[in-house]
Order: C-alpha cells, then structure tokens, then sequence
C-alpha cells in the first residue's frame, strides 16, 4: 500500500504491451522518478505474457485480448474484451495500491467510460494521453466517413469532455482537441514522443544484415493497412529489377497484421530475396538493423491521419544519425527538418529515385544524418519533454499539494 501523501497514478493502454510501448513507458518512468506510485494496465503480448509484473518500481498488469482485430466485427470484439478487462482490474489496482489519477492511452476512444466512472463516483482525476486521432484512422482503413466515422468523433468529443487534461503529441493534435473535441486549450499540453539516448544507441554496424549487398535500407514500424509497407515494397521492385540495383537490401523491422500479406507481395514482385523482414524482435536486434542502415525510410500513406500525426519511427532514425526518406507530410516535415528527403504524396517511384539519390551520395547522407542526431540532442529528446509532462500534472494537482521535485530537475532526473 502507498505511503500517506503519496502520488498515485493509473496508466491505461489498449493497444500495445508495456514497457514495449516506448512513449507509455518514459512517461511511467518519468513519472516513477519524480515521486509517483505508478501502475500500468495493458494487454499482454510476445515476450510479455506475464499477467503481473514490476518492473524499475512501476506495476504491470497484463490481460489477455482475443485477437489481433481486422474488420468492424473484430474490433467490437477486442475493445469489448479490452474494456471488461481494463475495469476489472482497475479495481485490483484501486484495493492493492490505490491511485488518484486515470491516465488514458487511446486508442480506443472509450476509455473515457473508465475514467468517467472512477472520476464521477470515486473523485478520482483523468489525464487523456491522445496518441491517435482515431476518426482520421478509421477513415484510413476503410475509405469512408459515414455513421462510425461520426461515432468515432463523438466518442473522441467525450473523451477530452470528461478529461481534466489532455496531452497532445503535436501542435497538430492540440487543435483537433481544441477545435473538435471542445478542449480547453490552456488544459491541452503538447507533449511530444521524444526519443531518449539511452536506449537509442549508436553501434557498430552488422555487415551480415545486407546480405552480402553493398547497401541496407531500413524501416522499423507497424505492418498495417496505412502504414504504406505496399508502396515501400512497389520503390524497391523499381530499385531492383527497373533501375538494376541488386546491390541494395531491404531490412524491414516490425509486426502486425498484414506481415503475412507484404511477405507475399514481396514474392509476387519478385524481391523476396531482397527484402528481410524480421517481424517483432528485442531492441538489439531493432537497434543492429537501423546501426547498419545507409538509408531508412517512412513509407506512411499521405493521408489525414498521418498528416497530422507524429512517427516515433522518424525520430528514432535521426537519434541515430540515419538520412532519411519519406513523403511529403505535415508532421514529418517538422520532426526531420533536413534531416530527411521528402518523396511526392503516395508515389512509390519517386520514392525510389530519392532513396537511390541517397545511395549515391555518401556525403549528403553523412551531412543529413547529423543533422538530425544534433536535432535531437538539441531539440527533441525526452528530457525536453519530460517537464512538460510533469506540468500536466502540476495542473491536476493544482489544488493539492506541490509536485514532490521541482521541475527545473526533470531533465536530470530523467535521464
């Protein structure tokens, strides 16, 4: 049990297990090193199977989902199952350790129904963490906007109704939670998904990643429907077989659910033997693939939802001083800067001749990708962040008592 006066708070997060989730957990653990008691409920997942855990302080609760949802059917399904279980153990959380404060994670957009009811009969506190603007992602998948388009956007509406405060991951999201969502804009903190160095290591390259060619490019990410994997595979048909580049390979880091389906297009393309895909792995072997990459690319169809969201996946390559190429879009322009060449919106051929631009150009690459280590260093690593999630808190606070450690030791702390 908490000590008296102690700080509590609850993290709820549907869609990927902790600590895989790399902004979920540096918040917990910035939190845990500014004097929170800290909990965690989240999924279980592969090599997180654990139905309880501690880890560095902070309490895991696992639950088991169903399946991995496709389709409206499976999604009714894994959010229904991931609701039940979420508030069940809410309540474990709330007998053992106690907590003041529900932080929400979405998607999806109906953890509000939790953290309404402890808030409304419990007078607990809730913080919505807004990581996806989940009527743009729906959109995204199934190309319409009808009846559960505008359910997705009431449901978002009501999420940042019951919240005390929001955070945003961009100044993108902050006007959707302000302009659409009715969000007071002084309770909306933007709080960006900063890489932090620590784990972000810089390493030796591994040769025998490339395959015995004399370039990698690399990519780590979701293999999902708008994640644009088909047209990053279409740029390096065009690579290999149009332009005649068989000394290039493609390293492709990642799990989800239409790993199977590029695996086959690959195939079909007739590249398989050209592109690896090494489907989820630990963090070394992430970290040995993008150490040994020339080039990384973010392949993101240029749509609403990713127009307007943040990739950790770009930051991640800067962090380790990777050149970069994607499409034109809003966000990604703003994290890479120049750190990053910018492909026409969707065309894969041009993406192609940018990557190939790259290759060729050893110098810009060395230039480009010091661009963006030094960014992050300077600009957008954690520690930069990190206060500015604790002044979320100070907000919610506000009519308690003060914050256990200054936040002008954040960046010292949370290193």
């Amino acid at each position: 049990m908490a000590s008296a006066g102690k700080r509590r708070v609850l993290i709820l997060v549907e869609n990927l297990p902790s600590p895989f989730d790399r902004r979920v957990w540096q918040e917990a653990t910035t939190l845990h090193a500014n004097g929170y008691q800290v909990s965690i409920i989240c999924p279980t997942g592969k090599g997180y199977e654990s139905r309880y855990e501690e880890i560095d302080g902070i309490h895991i609760y696992r639950y088991q989902l169903p399946l991995e949802a496709e389709g409206a059917k499976g999604y009714a399904i894994e959010y229904s199952a991931a609701l039940f279980h979420t508030f069940r153990l809410a309540w474990k959380v709330h007998f053992a350790r106690g907590f003041d404060v529900i932080h929400a994670c979405n998607p999806p957009d109906l953890l509000f129904l939790i953290g309404g009811f402890f808030k409304l009969l419990m007078g607990k506190k809730f913080l919505f963490d807004h990581h996806d603007i989940n009527p743009e992602l729906y959109e995204a998948k199934f190309g319409r906007r009808d009846f559960f388009y505008k359910l997705m956007v009431l449901f978002e509406r009501w999420s940042f109704k019951t919240a005390d405060v929001s955070i945003a991951t961009n100044e993108s999201y902050k006007k959707i939670a302000v302009e659409r969502g009715g969000m007071d804009p002084e309770k909306c903190y933007v709080v960006r998904s900063g890489p932090k160095l620590d784990r972000l290591r810089v390493l030796p390259p591994v040769p025998a990643l490339k395959q015995g060619r004399q370039y990698l490019v690399g990519y780590v990410g979701v293999m999902g429907a708008q994640e644009g994997i088909d047209l990053l595979l279409q740029a390096a048909r065009h690579i290999i077989v149009d332009m005649g580049r068989r000394d290039v390979h493609f390293g492709l880091v990642g799990g989800g659910t239409s790993l199977n389906d590029m695996k086959a297009m690959a195939a079909d393309l007739g590249i398989a033997d050209y592109v690896t895909f090494t489907g989820r792995v630990p963090d070394q072997q992430l970290l040995e693939m993008l150490n040994t990459a020339d080039v990384c690319v973010n392949p993101d169809v240029a749509n609403e939802m990713n127009d307007k969201s943040t990739m950790n996946k770009i930051m991640e390559y800067m962090a380790l001083s990777k050149p970069i190429v994607q499409f034109d879009l809003t966000e990604g322009k703003v994290s890479a800067q120049e750190a990053s060449l910018y492909a026409l919106r969707n065309d894969a051929l041009d993406m192609a001749r940018k990557i190939v631009e790259l290759l060729d150009d050893p110098q810009r690459r060395e230039r480009m990708g010091a661009f963006g280590r030094n960014r992050v260093i300077n600009e957008l690593e954690w520690e930069y962040e990190a206060p500015k999630l604790l002044a979320a808190y100070e907000r919610l606070y506000s009519d308690r008592a003060p914050l256990p450690s200054a936040l002008s030791s954040v960046a010292k702390e949370s290193k």
